[in-house]
Parts: C-alpha cells; sequence; structure tokens
C-alpha cells in the first residue's frame, strides 16, 4: 500500500457470520488512522416479505433474515453486486460458504486492487487432482496469487453479536499482514490472536464440523456426554493426523488454540452441524432435505467436508487410519446407521 494511503476494507458475504463481524469491523475501521471508514459488503439479494434485503441493511441497518435483533453500523453499505463490491478493496473479508467461493473468485480477480490481500473466515474445504484443498488456497490460487490469511475459532454468530466474551485465532504467514488484521477484527470481548501456523488453524475450523456430525448423532440417539467427549477426543486425534498425513505436520500448539480444541468443543455443543445432525437420527430424513428445512438458507458444512476428506483418504490408501471420519461419511453418503458409527470407530 502507498505511502499516506489507508486500507479499504469490503467483506465478500453477509449472512449469519458475516453480518456478526460486520458489526466489529464496522467499528473497528473507525477506530484505527490506516482503515477508510467505508465498508462494502455484499448481500446475495433475495426478497424478505417483499422488500430487497440489501435495501433493508442500509435502511434499518440490520440484516433481519440472518442476524435479526442486532444493528450493523451505518458505515458499513450493503452491495448487491459482488464486482462493485470489490472495486477499490485492498482487504477482501471472505465469509460465506465454501461452495460457491470459487465461482465468485473468477468473477472479482480482474478487479482487484494490485497490493489486495484476503482473510478467509470460511470452515470448508474442497479437493483437486493433487487431493484436499483448503478455501485459503483457493481463494490465493483463484485470484492470482493473492495472499489469504484466515480468522477460525471458538465463534457462534449469534453469541459474537451480543458481544459476549470469545477468542479467535488469525493464521497468517505476513506479519505485517497479521498486524493489519488483528486491528481489523479484535476487540475487548472478541480476542484475536496470531498464529503464523496458518494451515493447521484452517484445517482445524474445517474438520471440526465433521466431528459435529457425530456429535449430533450422539445427541439424536440420546447417549450423554461421556460419549460425547469420546466423540471429541477421538476427532481431535484424527484431525492432527491429517495435519500431519496430508499438510506436513503443524505445531501441537496450534491445536491448543481456539481454533483447535475450543472450536472443536463448541461445535460439537452447538451450531449447525451438531443441530441438523441430531434431526438426521430423529427424523429420517437426509441431510440435504434438513438443510433446506432448518437453516433458512444457510449451508451445511459437516457431510460436505467429510465427502471432500474421504475423497483424500480413499485416493492415498490411509482411510482406515480414519475410522472416525470414515464412518461419518458413511453414515452420510452410505447408508451407514447412526447406532453402528459407533460400533465403526
Amino acid at each position: 500500500m502507498s505511502s499516506g494511503s489507508k486500507y479499504r476494507v469490503c467483506l465478500v458475504g453477509s449472512g449469519n457470520w458475516g453480518s456478526a463481524i460486520a458489526r466489529i469491523v464496522g467499528e473497528n475501521v473507525k477506530r484505527y488512522d490506516e482503515f477508510n471508514e467505508l465498508v462494502l459488503m455484499w448481500v446475495f439479494e433475495e426478497m424478505v416479505e417483499g422488500r430487497k434485503l440489501s435495501e433493508i441493511i442500509n435502511t434499518e441497518h440490520e440484516n433481519v433474515k440472518y442476524l435479526k435483533g442486532y444493528k450493523i453500523p451505518e458505515n458499513v453499505v450493503a452491495v448487491p453486486n459482488v464486482v462493485e463490491t470489490v472495486k477499490g478493496a485492498t482487504i477482501l473479508v471472505f465469509v460465506m460458504p465454501h461452495q460457491f467461493v470459487k465461482r465468485v473468485c473468477e468473477q472479482i480477480r480482474e478487479y482487484l486492487e494490485p497490493d489486495a490481500f484476503a482473510v478467509s473466515l470460511i470452515k470448508g474445504l474442497d479437493t483437486s487432482k493433487k487431493g484436499l484443498v483448503l478455501t485459503s488456497s483457493v481463494i490465493g490460487d483463484t485470484l492470482g496469487g493473492v495472499a489469504c490469511s484466515v480468522l477460525m475459532g471458538a465463534n457462534v454468530a449469534n453469541e459474537v453479536a451480543a458481544k459476549h466474551f470469545c477468542e479467535s485465532t488469525l493464521g497468517c504467514t505476513d506479519a505485517d499482514q497479521g498486524e493489519v488484521l488483528r486491528k481489523l477484527f479484535h476487540v475487548p470481548y472478541f480476542r484475536v490472536s496470531v498464529c503464523r501456523d496458518a494451515c493447521t488453524v484452517e484445517l482445524c475450523g474445517a474438520l471440526k464440523n465433521i466431528i459435529a456430525i457425530g456429535a449430533g448423532i450422539c445427541d439424536g440417539l440420546g447417549y450423554g456426554s461421556n460419549t460425547k467427549a469420546a466423540i471429541i477426543r477421538i476427532g481431535l486425534k484424527e484431525i492432527m493426523r491429517v495435519a500431519k498425513d496430508l499438510f506436513n505436520g503443524g505445531h501441537e500448539s496450534t491445536f491448543l488454540e481456539s481454533c483447535g480444541v475450543s472450536d472443536l468443543i463448541t461445535t460439537c455443543y452447538s451450531g449447525r452441524n451438531r443441530k441438523v445432525a441430531e434431526a438426521f437420527v430423529k427424523t429420517g430424513k437426509s441431510f440435504s432435505e434438513l438443510e433446506r428445512e432448518m437453516l433458512d438458507g444457510q449451508k451445511l458444512q459437516g457431510p460436505s467436508a467429510a465427502a471432500e476428506l474421504h475423497r483424500t483418504l480413499k485416493e492415498k490408501g490411509i482411510a482406515e487410519k480414519y475410522p472416525l471420519f470414515t464412518a461419518i461419511y458413511r453414515t452420510c453418503y452410505e447408508g451407514l446407521s447412526p447406532r453402528e458409527l459407533l460400533e465403526n470407530i
């Protein structure tokens, strides 16, 4: 960034989590001189009670569909066109379903500022011919090599919006960008720590949703805390094994940050993946049916992450080393009954 200029921030996404983080970003850009106070936020346009969602946000300063009851700062402006949102921005905050990331990045890459960098708040996975791909890599590669950090942690959107104290982990390999991004996100009730082990930070955020499916199945079957604790412990060990087998390790201390064990515990006791998995057991409906019925337009990450991971593990011939991940995949896609899941780990 040239001397004397200010960082211009945009939010690529505006769902439940995107709107919650917009409350923090909107206030922090006014707190520090290095940021331009205007924040553009891309809104996937939809009608809510006969009105455009973007118009509601810009007049009432509230996302009445995805984060009802919490005001968004007036300097955060909703824009229904993603290209117009990113034009002129030097910091791109990605917070949207991971299934749409590549397509959106393809739309915006020719409109980026030459000194732009990104940060992903997205907990998801993808695959390529080379194997498992983290969302930050999809963003960076599709945008032509743009640096992409990650922000992951035990962060339930509604609790963050309500200003309940929590922590989050900022994974970045560039120290200068890490300092800027920490200023963008850190507030007393949302404590951000910086970690250079960015790959592991993101991997924890992506894989914990699979474990939450197992936790929700336990709840649906009526099992207690002992069983869920076992699922969490086994799941954490398998996440650490993925880091070693597929990503050349990762520091053990990273798993003790908010992005690791804290996020895993939170997700296994709350959140959409756990909730839908419990309903999967109790209703007998498919995950896709329940996603449509229960999430009001939000996306379920656990089953898709399980599928992406299993594909890579199977191709590498190491699926048997991951009994919990494999059993959850089979329950989601191959008809393994919920009660059989525990017999297979």
